[in-house]
């Protein structure tokens, strides 16, 4: 009769669990979608570049979906048959909440293994695929940090600024470019108008400016000259133009377990990289933690709210989620000042949730209202 019943509770938390995980990742797809638009249609981003960032920005969606996901679907899961007055006739039987609890650890422990893979190897492996595809395109499309009416820059040591600016045709209007590479002579040039064109043969680019003048001055300010032009060629070398890319660092998230170990080594006690790194590595232990806690969570907040709307479990497990990765991400602030050890901050949201499972599942044992605020009330009316 057990298997049964196991079966039967799984049954009922499975879709749910694999629906409401689809939903929350195509949420944050969309949240995506403008950057996507602007890219694909302004910038002239091959599609395929786009449809591949996505995926590798999948995993850090499903590992922050995850406690939301694993929650909500055991807390409508038991919302349900509470409604329906299943878990009255269980408990007729001689079948207890703590008797339920063995469907529940099996899913909440199939969260646990997703959320330990995903933070130990698929999220790393997503961004710095995403950065590697990110050097890519900004490879073959030298033209993307370039913007109307901001000051931007591009290119190493180049900033620009231009009225108006076609992605497609690579042409600008009223140019006006800072060129710092030189490290005797600040080169700007004022153009009524500009083209960038790939030297093709070369891993060069070539600035073609149209009726301007170039501005010259000594980086000590001892002098300063200025040359009109008709038309004037600016040739860069393409590894000058990622020489910032080229050179940037693997970020916390992208570094893997062994990684994480060796810049913990590296670094000093009390540096403020060194405590980003730490948090980054405590969390790849307690997010998977979180997730196994809310899982948990959802049997007695489930089991124990009257009402039989999905709307009134939706927003409890919402709820529930928000206040925890408020306090994860309070914890990781305090922790990147040096406040407070990386791991109480890392641990101590999952400690809480530990904490209010314990206390919640006793008051769904003795059939006591989980809101404790009431209970609390009801006491002190009593005395």
């Amino acid at each position: 009769m057990r298997k049964t019943l196991n079966r039967y509770i799984l049954r009922e938390i499975a879709p749910t669990f694999v629906v409401s995980l689809l939903v929350a990742v195509f949420i944050l797809l969309t949240t995506r979608m403008l950057s996507i638009t602007e890219m694909i249609v302004d910038r002239g981003v091959n599609p395929g570049y786009v449809l591949r960032m996505l995926l590798y920005l999948l995993p850090d969606m499903i590992a922050f979906a995850l406690p939301a996901t694993v929650l909500m679907s055991v807390v409508l899961a038991f919302l349900r048959l509470s409604s329906d007055n299943e878990i009255i006739a269980l408990k007729s039987c001689g079948i207890g909440i703590y008797q339920l609890l063995q469907p529940t650890l099996i899913i909440a422990s199939i969260g646990l293994l997703i959320s330990l893979f995903t933070g130990i190897f698929a999220v790393p492996w997503g961004y710095r695929s995403y950065k590697g595809l990110l050097f890519q395109v900004v490879q073959s499309q030298t033209n993307m940090g370039i913007k109307e009416r901001i000051f931007s820059q591009p290119f190493d040591n180049v900033t620009f600024y231009v009225k108006s600016f076609s992605s497609r045709e690579n042409s600008m209007k009223e140019v006006f470019v800072v060129d710092r590479r030189d490290d005797k002579v600040t080169y700007t040039i004022v153009a009524q108008e500009g083209m960038i064109a790939p030297i093709e043969g070369k891993k060069m680019i070539n600035l073609h400016f149209v009726n301007g003048t170039i501005f010259m001055v000594d980086k000590k300010l001892a002098s300063a000259r200025s040359i009109k032009f008709s038309t004037y060629d600016l040739n860069m070398g393409l590894k000058d133009i990622m020489a910032a890319l080229e050179r940037r660092q693997k970020g916390p998230k992208e570094l893997g377990v062994r990684e994480l170990i060796s810049h913990i080594k590296a670094h000093d006690k009390g540096n403020t990289s060194l405590n980003e790194v730490l948090i980054v590595f405590f969390e790849k232990i307690s997010m998977p933690l979180a997730v196994f806690f809310m899982g948990l969570l959802g049997l007695p907040l489930g089991a124990q709210l009257k009402s039989s709307g999905m709307s009134t479990g939706i927003g409890v497990s919402l709820g529930v989620f928000m206040l925890y990765y408020f306090c994860l991400a309070g914890a990781q602030s305090i922790c990147e000042t040096g406040m407070v050890s990386p791991v109480i901050g890392a641990f101590m949201p999952v400690i809480l949730l530990m904490a209010a499972f314990i206390v919640l599942i006793r008051r769904a044992e003795r059939e006591e209202s989980i809101n404790i605020l009431e209970a609390v009330f009801m006491r002190l009316r009593k005395r």
